[in-house]
């Protein structure tokens, strides 16, 4: 539901969702006006603040009659310290708070869009009996920031970040159930191959979800999720770190700066507690005893997946870095199996 007349603005809502969300106003989240006092190591200087990075482009500004080409892609780079709406110029706080409600309007009218395909797309199922024989999963490759720390983008250990829906629907997944488990994206590979029959090849290292499709969760599941961001300064001068998920915890390591941000998910769900920024409260016994087991817990999980630095350096990345595609032949028509052989093999 992308509006095909304005290429150039990513994810552009259609018009007709758009006049859903104008005129609403979304309540700002709690830590919208976060100052980051005890994690001062990294967001400080991240640039995806909705305060002072979102562009002229991001905001969707009228362009101004008469620019063309590189002027007009400078003027789309703009961030905006004054912003007139309806006559009136904003700035300062006020122009903050109208950035915020713009860019959830925006963001949510995308996201209707999204709905109204998936609705679309099951309706279609239904009316042409696929039902009985059709999985359809609703998933994303990571969270959002809806002005939590004052953010809007990813990337960031932080929960908004690192939790993502996983919606899953059809024959042999039990209806209603919500699993309380730990569910990493490499387990999705391993699921869909499950769930064709197919065993998935041994260099894939996650586990397959049928069990908690059935609403089992298996006595050996996973009790943490392990996390690396490798660029530095990646988007938004987002700088590079790696850490650990528990059930209660959480710990990140801003490696190539060696500093460590720890935090009691449950006692303090919205992050704003570093356990180790107060040196008094760092050397106290439980908190020194829960940093050390958090610290090896990433060690096991380093040697488990085989994270052994070797793409800290950017020299060894692979061409189009370490999250692009790997440059491959043409293979042609191939099947399941062949497909998965081919996969496991080492490219150069």
């Amino acid at each position: 539901m992308i509006n095909p007349k304005a290429p150039h603005r990513d994810w552009t809502p259609d018009p007709k969702n758009k006049k859903l969300y104008e005129g609403k106003k979304f309540p700002e989240p709690p830590t919208f006006w976060d100052n980051f006092k005890t994690r001062p190591t990294a967001l400080p200087e991240n640039e995806q603040k909705i305060a002072t990075d979102l562009t002229n482009n991001d905001l969707k500004l009228p362009e101004p009659d008469g620019l063309k080409g590189p002027e007009l892609n400078k003027w789309r780079n703009i961030k905006p310290t004054s912003v007139t709406v309806d006559g009136k110029e904003l700035t300062g706080v006020e122009l903050i708070k109208w950035k915020y409600q713009r860019y959830m309007q925006d963001y949510l009218a995308c996201v209707q869009g999204v709905d109204d395909s998936i609705g679309q797309l099951n309706a279609y199922l239904k009316e042409n009996k696929l039902e009985e024989n059709t999985i359809v999963i609703y998933t994303t490759d990571n969270g959002w920031y809806l002005g939590e720390f004052g953010m809007y983008d990813k990337r960031f250990m932080y929960e908004p970040g690192l939790r993502a829906p996983l919606i899953m629907a059809g024959p042999g997944i039990a209806t209603g159930k919500v699993a309380d488990a730990f569910v990493a994206n490499i387990d999705l590979a391993p699921t869909f191959l499950a769930m064709a029959n197919v065993d998935a090849p041994q260099s894939m290292q996650g586990v397959s979800l049928k069990p908690l499709l059935n609403g089992e969760t298996p006595a050996d599941w996973r009790k943490s999720v392990y996390y690396r961001y490798y660029h530095d300064p990646g988007h938004h001068n987002t700088r590079a770190h790696l850490g650990v998920r528990t059930q209660t915890h959480k710990l990140i390591y801003y490696w190539k700066k060696d500093v460590y941000e720890m935090f009691d998910i449950i006692a303090d769900p919205l992050e704003q507690n570093n356990l180790l920024f107060d040196s008094q409260t760092a050397i106290r016994p439980d908190v020194a005893a829960k940093f050390k087991e958090l610290k090896d817990e990433i060690a096991r999980l380093q040697a488990q997946y085989q994270d052994d630095g070797k793409f800290a350096d950017p020299k060894s990345w692979p061409k189009k870095g370490v999250d692009g595609m790997p440059q491959i032949e043409n293979l042609g028509l191939k099947s399941v199996a062949e497909t998965i052989g081919l996969s496991a093999m080492p490219r150069g």
